[in-house]
């Protein structure tokens, strides 16, 4: 695999401190391992209180997982930031983040239950005209 990016900059070097990423707000990650298992923690927690044919809980879940997977697996960041392959440790840890954001709101919307109103019968159909004459009479 290639080495991990260093936003641009070279690969990092294992056994050096890092000062930058060289990505502009994005500070260098002072305890990687243990705060991405915290929120991969976190989020699959708030999956299993999805249902569990949910498509997000089960594509989520698949994810997370591989990526708790890799952390428990590389201690070493330059191979845990290739076996993850997403960017530096830091754009990770931002990923598990979102995640666990989107998590939480898909928990809230609960996308996986029956819409409240029926959609029109030809919402879905292309072209658009089609709406419109379904919706006309």
């Amino acid at each position: 695999m290639p080495p991990a990016s260093l936003g641009g900059l070279g690969p990092r070097v294992a056994g050096y401190v890092m000062r930058s990423t060289g990505l502009t707000n994005l500070p260098v990650a002072k305890t990687p391992h243990y705060t991405l298992t915290t929120l991969y923690g976190k989020t699959l927690r708030v999956l299993d209180k999805m249902p569990k044919d949910s498509v997000y809980r089960l594509s989520a879940e698949k994810i997370v997982k591989e990526r708790l997977d890799a952390v428990n697996k590389y201690k070493d960041l330059v191979q845990l930031e290739q076996s993850i392959n997403a960017g530096l440790v830091e754009e990770v840890i931002l990923q598990a983040e979102f995640e666990l954001q989107l998590a939480r709101n898909m928990l809230e919307y609960k996308p996986w239950e029956e819409l409240v109103n029926k959609p029109p019968a030809n919402q879905w159909q292309w072209p658009f005209r089609s709406i419109g004459s379904s919706m006309s009479s």
